[in-house]
């Protein structure tokens, strides 16, 4: 399967770039995990790190839930892998199923992009529960593209250490 990546647009207006950008570390990470096998996604970094690809995916599959649905839609749901919010959970994929992460993940991101969406403006205050905080929904566009940048960035050197691929 090949996997579109959109160069983000150099000019647009401010919520057409933050979706723009959001899509396109969205889609960086599917390029890192692209032709491998579930033994390869599970394959971890270097000990004493757990770290592997499918484990990025599981987690990235929680920061979409909670940002967008928990905070941004305040909808009152567990996240996918862990009952007691502990976000570490879902890296943990030595016996996890690459088809039900990616799911779950895919599925994350159509929510949270129809939630962004529906929202009359990235002015839209919200808040966080957790740190007791009020974000924008600004704020957490930029947020997850932080997310995806750091988390693609660890999805590099996982990819080449499982078969030599760099600069996808």
């Amino acid at each position: 399967m090949t996997i579109e990546r959109t160069s983000p647009p150099t000019v647009a207006d401010e919520r057409e770039m933050l979706r723009a950008h959001l899509d396109f570390h969205r889609q960086t990470l599917e390029v890192k995990c692209a032709g491998l096998t579930d033994d390869q996604l599970r394959t971890p970094s270097m000990p004493p790190s757990t770290l592997s690809l499918l484990g990025l995916v599981r987690h990235m599959a929680e920061v979409e839930r909670a940002w967008f649905r928990r905070v941004a839609d305040g909808q009152d749901i567990p996240l996918v892998w862990s009952q007691d919010f502990d976000f570490q959970t879902a890296y943990e994929a030595a016996d996890a199923d690459a088809p039900t992460a990616f799911a779950a993940w895919r599925a994350e991101i159509e929510h949270a992009r129809r939630i962004e969406k529906e929202a009359a403006s990235l002015d839209l205050v919200v808040h966080e529960p957790r740190h007791g905080l009020d974000v924008s929904l600004r704020w957490v566009m930029l947020h997850m593209i932080h997310e995806y940048a750091r988390h693609n960035g660890h999805a590099d050197f996982l990819r080449e250490g499982i078969d030599g691929t760099t600069g996808v």
